[in-house]
């Protein structure tokens, strides 16, 4: 066929190509489903055009009468099936030779412009070959694809790369998401599929070299993967889905393996394992995306580390949720510290402080500061009412509590948001004196792993933590560590302060800026922290961190002195008679009280 067009009635040319051979197996018609032995296209231009008010490509996407070929059920349609359909439908109809030259696609719409130029496609005895340009709006991406396709066996592989130093661009990513993706090269495949008892399975491979993200959320600069690659076995079914046993995920020089599950009725429930084959340490570091653990950069250690999670879910049940995580380390030990020596901690050092992303001030922890108060020289009372609200059990744990993990994502499915934490004293530490206070994903994930370098490999002790952890928190405007603190609001040394006090400044570590919320204009404490003060003590009385008479003689209130007071009291003082055992308030429940 030569000189052929396609144009609907109405508007612009469709498609037009100078000549079209096709060769069609004599077979296939007796089956009454014609196929291509052979189809060769030169010069082809198709143009999709749109506009507000028309285009010239609806006529083709007009739906077709639903037939009866995939199977319903009364919870939905079984995707597994309708994939292998579509698989098989493909594959049946590949020609055994194909070859387009100079073919163009354009598409032009009133916000978008795609255009892809491909001077040359050919398919010769299941070898693909394709050089192409595509260019989006501005952003321009030289191709070049390699690969082979079995019809007959459901195979295909194809590897997708670019000459261009600045790899290859996924278009809309910035603006859509606000984030960049590139990489140099991509491999995907699909080795076998075996479609038995309404469930699909497939297993193929993909790898892609120098994968760059840059998004915000993510981390303050480019993440980068030099070599990632999965093999993958995926099974679909009816209101099931997996990510079978067999997968392998290889991250540089670290191997894992990943196995997920989906089920979607009758309610929806989510299972997530992950085991990280024994890596040799320095392959562990190495293997890490670089931009994401900046202050390990450089670390050396021997041994071997392997990291182990299990979660899973009953949407329908979401108290019942099971979570656990750890990585274990085999004769590890570190040799050197790289960019940041993490045991900066046993030795006085100077503290920046950071608000919204810029240095606020800096100090030395330790003796040199008259501000450093040791731990000794601090109120029992004040250390453990902190201990009972944030952490009990630090100094019994090793930086991480799971039931806390466990409690926080309870709350956050249930509320369907991040609304609570469950962050040790350990993280809160390491966040304040190593990283940065911005919420990246890249931000935690390092969080915890230098915790777990510090507590497992007894980097500082408990209680050098701890005192350490006192003297640089927030407790107000521009007041930082217990020495501050206790002269803002009370006039007092630390050693000084009394249960009532240590209630009060332990009430407001979660949200130091808002402490005048936890007074009238008055002075007097508003019932949300009253109610604080009897549930803390309550748990310290049980626990037997105070008697019963310390309990007995507890009222909700304390005297303000200081800039504090003048900050605060607005009024004439007036008696309060407020009940606290009334009370009633939406608390966040501290970590520890939960279990």
């Amino acid at each position: 066929m030569r000189n052929i067009a396609v144009i609907p009635k109405g508007a612009d040319t469709l498609f037009t190509t100078d000549s079209v051979d096709a060769q069609i197996s004599l077979w296939t018609i007796f089956k009454g489903r014609p196929v291509f032995s052979e189809l060769k296209i030169a010069n082809a231009y198709l143009t999709a055009r749109k506009t507000k008010t028309q285009n010239n490509y609806s006529f083709l996407l007009r739906k077709k009468p639903a037939e009866p070929s995939v199977k319903k059920s009364k919870t939905g349609r079984n995707y597994g099936e309708i994939l292998n359909n579509l698989i098989e439908t493909a594959f049946e109809n590949v020609p055994e030779a194909v070859t387009f030259r100079n073919l163009l696609v354009t598409y032009e719409g009133d916000n978008r412009n795609i255009r892809v130029n491909m001077p040359l496609l050919t398919v010769d005895e299941g070898n693909i070959s394709s050089s192409l340009t595509v260019q989006t709006d501005s952003l321009i991406n030289k191709l070049h694809v390699e690969g082979n396709i079995n019809p007959d066996d459901y195979q295909i592989s194809a590897n997708l790369y670019t000459t261009d130093t600045a790899g290859i661009r996924i278009p809309y990513i910035k603006e859509k998401y606000g984030a960049k993706l590139s990489f140099d090269s991509l491999k995907v495949s699909l080795t076998d599929k075996v479609y038995k008892q309404n469930r699909l399975t497939i297993k193929g491979e993909g790898r892609m070299n120098k994968l760059l993200v840059n998004h915000p959320k993510v981390a303050d600069g480019d993440v980068q993967i030099d070599k990632g690659a999965i093999n993958y076995v995926v099974t679909i079914g009816q209101d099931y889905y997996s990510l079978d046993t067999l997968s392998r995920v290889t991250l540089n020089k670290m191997v894992i393996y990943p196995q997920a599950r989906l089920i979607t009725q009758p309610s929806k429930r989510i299972a997530l394992k992950v085991r990280s084959a024994q890596t040799e340490a320095n392959d562990f570091f190495e293997s890490l995306p670089k931009g994401m653990f900046e202050t390990l950069e450089g670390i050396k250690a021997q041994g071997y580390l392997t990291y182990n999670m299990n979660f899973y879910v009953d949407m329908a049940q979401v108290d019942s949720l099971k979570f656990n995580s750890g990585l274990e380390g085999k004769y590890f030990n570190i040799l050197s510290y790289g960019k940041t020596d993490l045991r900066r901690m046993n030795e006085p050092f100077e503290h920046t402080v950071y608000e919204y992303g810029k240095p606020l001030r800096t100090f030395t922890v330790g003796p040199q500061n008259p501000n450093f108060t040791p731990y000794n020289q601090i109120s029992n009372y004040l250390k453990n009412s902190i201990l009972t609200s944030e952490d009990y059990g630090f100094f019994k744990h090793k930086g991480f509590h799971e039931g806390a993990f466990r409690h926080s994502m309870i709350t956050n499915i249930k509320e369907k948001n991040f609304t609570r934490g469950g962050s040790t004293i350990s993280m809160q530490l390491v966040k304040n004196v190593f990283l940065t206070r911005k919420k990246t994903v890249a931000r935690k994930v390092e969080e915890m792993l230098i915790v777990w370098l510090i507590e497992n490999n007894r980097l500082t002790s408990k209680q050098r933590m701890y005192e350490v952890y006192l003297n640089i928190i927030e407790w107000g405007p521009n007041v930082y560590g217990v020495k501050e603190a206790s002269r803002f609001f009370f006039e007092k040394y630390p050693a000084d302060l009394n249960l009532a006090e240590s209630l009060f400044l332990t009430s407001i570590i979660p949200r130091p800026k808002a402490y005048r919320y936890s007074f009238d204009s008055y002075g007097n404490l508003r019932n949300r922290t009253k109610y604080y003060f009897k549930l803390i003590s309550g748990i310290m009385l049980r626990r037997g961190l105070i008697s019963q008479e310390e309990y007995d003689n507890l009222y909700p209130h304390v005297n303000l002195a200081g800039r504090a007071r003048d900050l605060i009291v607005t009024a004439t003082p007036a008696p309060d008679t407020t009940a606290v055992d009334s009370l009633q308030m939406d608390l966040v429940t501290p970590i520890d009280l939960l279990d």
